[in-house]
């Protein structure tokens, strides 16, 4: 998967906004089978979080990055009206905001480094965490939530992050102010991760879905992807770096 994720980012915006854009869909698919939608619920959901991302294939840059966030917001919106349920419109959201802001950062100047760098603090964090748990252990994290995660993992990942993040800041061509902000941004990983398990144990299922054999479903993938996009997009949006 980083190996198809790194050849998209490379290879061009459209086919990076095509896979994306598959992925929001498996994403709004997951999403409703979690919140165990019917039928009519879950066509919306999907129906709803593929059209700003059709618009934005159709209309590519001439369309102002605003209105489009606008057609997500109005989608989600939609969404929970027309579904009576605020949760399937906030799965619109889940699927959209970090494919958007992903989007968003591969077409700034340096967007293809700023997006590889993106996406590398969080496979550091990953790993981090997973070295550091597994050699240190201690007082888990959130054991109602995710059993194997411990404080020793979380501060092993942000460790990780932040010294990756850094080295990688020069090449990269990424300012140290931003590189500095890795190892919250490791945090917010976690946090996207035990949301993810949050809503894997409020429908009483393992894997968010069945798309990845042996590896779960795309929301297993990428659930520390979803917020740490979103940040990073708002920090380069408002000009932090």
């Amino acid at each position: 998967m980083i190996i198809i994720a790194v050849a998209a980012i490379g290879y061009g915006s459209i086919a990076f906004t095509g896979l994306l854009s598959a992925a929001a869909v498996a994403i709004a698919v997951e999403w409703a089978g979690l919140m165990g939608a019917g039928r009519v619920a879950t066509r919306l959901l999907v129906a709803a979080t593929a059209l700003p991302l059709i618009l934005l294939i159709l209309l590519g840059s001439d369309v102002p990055r605003e209105a489009i966030l606008a057609a997500a917001v109005a989608a989600a919106l939609a969404v929970a009206l027309l579904s009576r349920s605020v949760w399937n419109g906030a799965g619109v959201l889940y699927a959209l905001l970090p494919i958007l802001s992903l989007i968003y950062l591969r077409d700034q100047y340096d967007g293809i480094t700023l997006t590889l760098w993106t996406l590398v603090i969080v496979w550091a964090t990953d790993i981090g965490a997973y070295f550091a748990g597994r050699a240190i252990g201690g007082p888990k994290l959130a054991p109602r939530l995710s059993p194997n995660k411990t404080w020793a993992g979380l501060i092993g990942g942000m460790v990780a992050a932040l010294v990756i993040g850094v080295a990688l800041a020069f090449p990269f061509n990424i300012s140290f102010r931003l590189a500095g902000t890795a190892a919250l941004l490791a945090a917010a990983a976690q946090g996207g991760d035990l949301f993810e398990s949050w809503l894997k144990r409020r429908a009483g299922v393992k894997d968010s879905g069945h798309l990845l054999p042996g590896h779960g479903g795309v929301m297993d993938r990428v659930d520390g992807v979803v917020p740490v996009a979103v940040i990073v997009a708002g920090l380069v949006m408002v000009g932090y770096p």
